[in-house]
């Protein structure tokens, strides 16, 4: 979403790069730079007027460092702003003391607050929580539905309230109630509320969602916001804040093609944190919001922090460990290849993945990377033979015909996999040996002893 924000960034950065001080006259260009950039991606007005200011203070304000170029200070100096600007440190949940925890979630009607509401029971659930689901957006058409229909495709429960005749009671405090009892009873620790909204704010849906609130006085409200919306998003996020004071803001759609700014802006505008981020329909296509990730990334620094972590969430110690005696007695075959391919895919989005990596983002934002790029190497593995797949060396003219048969490709496919998986066996072999025998890659060492 911030590629267009982050190409304007680094030209304003850039402008300084060839200087040999910080000057008033070329920081006030940069900043005006820096501004019009914000404001092009939608930034409220007195929010980026206020950012170029914080961060013009204090480019006058320091002594260049000999080592330091005017444009690397600055960038640092951009950098911890942006941090500020997006709340500094990452804030969690806050959790009972007496479960069952009690989320409220609100926002406006097509923000993505069902989704999301599914999206944060799978979160938790993966966390070790037990959450339930309740359905309290009783009037928007197969609301509930969608609702159960996510809940069963993670393994989660809804409380829902029917009618004999089937139609959805349309009592939305009952429900949130009587969904805390039932949680209770049934050792959840954890409940979801997700709520009604409209196509705007008005008095109904306000009163509606605060009598929920005082009903059963949650222990977090979060307020659901579409990054793909403008200005009022703002405006929506003051009133909402108004009635509920919410604690927390999740943005939706952060993987959308548009300037996302204002969304961003409410961080500043009511001073809540924003704690999670979404960034697709998947159900794992949810993260907590780290401001300092979001500033690297916005900067092109990418974001191995987060990389990592979605590795160490498929990593397997002993699973990893039996890997690598695989790759040091040079018996990785196309079975465990297969089985890396699908931890791969569990991480997430493929085009996700590859802008986390620094450097590589802005090259890669305007591909097209199909998260589906893997399957016909995926088909053409399914079809061998077990024999085949751990002893690829027997796989003659004959054999890869058939299998390219099986997997609706051509033969030079198959040639292809055999000749990369070979290569790769070699690199694994030489890596083995420079890291030397009996030592293992240790992720932490990855992250800088984190």
């Amino acid at each position: 979403m911030f590629d267009s924000l982050s190409d304007k960034l680094e030209g304003a950065l850039k402008s300084l790069s060839g200087q040999g001080r910080i000057s008033e006259l070329n920081i006030a260009e940069s900043m005006r730079e820096i501004r019009r950039a914000l404001l092009d991606a939608d930034v409220n007005y007195q929010v980026a007027r206020d950012f170029t200011e914080r961060i013009k203070e204090q480019a006058l304000g320091q002594d260049v460092l000999n080592s330091v170029s005017p444009g690397q200070q600055l960038v640092k100096i951009v950098y911890d702003e942006l941090v500020h600007f997006f709340g500094d440190t990452h804030e969690d949940i806050t959790f009972s003391a007496q479960p069952p925890t009690v989320v409220l979630i609100a926002g406006l009607q097509g923000s993505g607050k069902t989704t999301f509401s599914g999206k944060l029971a799978n979160y938790f659930k993966g966390k070790g929580r037990a959450p339930m689901l309740a359905a309290a957006d009783v009037y928007r058409p197969a609301a509930v539905d969608q609702l159960e229909t996510l809940a069963e495709s993670i393994g989660v429960p809804v409380y829902a309230l029917r009618e004999d005749s089937g139609d959805v009671v349309k009592d939305p405090v009952r429900i949130a109630k009587e969904a805390v009892q039932a949680a209770r009873k049934q050792a959840r620790d954890l409940v979801i509320i997700d709520t009604a909204g409209r196509l705007h704010v008005d008095e109904q849906m306000m009163t509606e969602v605060a009598d929920i609130k005082a009903a059963v006085n949650p222990d977090e409200i979060l307020f659901v916001v579409d990054a793909m919306t403008g200005q009022d998003a703002v405006n929506t996020a003051v009133e909402f804040n108004s009635r509920l004071n919410f604690d927390g803001v999740v943005l939706t759609k952060l993987d959308g093609d548009t300037r996302g700014g204002a969304a961003l802006s409410i961080r500043t505008v009511v001073e809540k944190p924003i704690k999670f981020a979404s960034t697709g329909e998947k159900l794992d296509a949810l993260t907590p919001f780290y401001p300092d990730r979001m500033a690297q990334r916005i900067l092109g620094m990418g974001d191995v922090v987060s990389l990592v972590e979605k590795a160490q969430e498929q990593f397997d110690e002993k699973q990893a460990e039996k890997l690598q005696k695989k790759i040091r007695s040079e018996s990785f075959d196309l079975e465990d290849f297969l089985d890396q391919l699908n931890r791969l895919k569990k991480m997430g989005s493929m085009k996700d993945l590859v802008g986390m990596i620094p450097g590589v983002g802005r090259q890669v934002k305007d591909l097209d990377i199909d998260d589906d790029a893997f399957k016909y190497i995926e088909a053409i593995i399914q079809s061998m033979t077990q024999d085949e797949r751990q002893r690829p060396e027997i796989i003659n003219g004959s054999r890869r015909r058939r299998i390219a048969q099986g997997a609706g490709v051509e033969v030079r496919d198959v040639n292809q996999l055999l000749k990369q998986f070979k290569d790769m066996r070699k690199m694994m072999k030489t890596m083995t040996k420079l890291m030397g025998k009996g030592r293992s890659m240790d992720l932490n060492a990855l992250m800088g002893g984190r």
